[in-house]
């Protein structure tokens, strides 16, 4: 026998296109709203189970396209409006530019000093 709880949970945690997954973005933020990091708050278990179907939700359907170093360090670049001469840390303007061309690969050295000046992790370039 159904009720109306469990219509109301099963609708809530039902996505299967844009707009639900859309109007359950919208239900989590309003959860971490109310509940923010306090896992003994009566709605936690709620916040956690609803951000884990979003999650898978979201890997089924919004998978990040495979990347390497170069890609990585051509958005890094983009998105703090560098050129490869802006980049001496990693080498000359042409070997910066063989390694966007793909024609070489980031070395251990280059991956350091530049998780460093990026502030992220090392494994985003490899």
């Amino acid at each position: 026998m159904r009720t109306f709880l469990s219509d109301y949970l099963s609708d809530l945690f039902r996505i299967r296109n844009e707009q639900d997954y859309d109007l359950a973005v919208e239900r989590l933020n309003a959860l971490l709203d109310e509940v923010g990091a306090d896992a003994c708050h009566p709605l936690y278990s709620l916040l956690d189970t609803l951000g884990t179907v979003l999650h898978v939700w979201g890997e089924q359907h919004h998978a990040m396209p495979e990347s390497g170093g170069a890609d990585v360090l051509l958005f890094f670049m983009e998105e703090h409006d560098l050129s490869q001469s802006d980049l001496p840390e990693v080498g000359s303007q042409g070997v910066v530019s063989e390694l966007l061309s793909g024609k070489w690969e980031l070395n251990v050295r280059q991956i350091r000093t530049l998780s460093q000046r990026f502030g992220v992790s090392p494994s985003v370039f490899v």
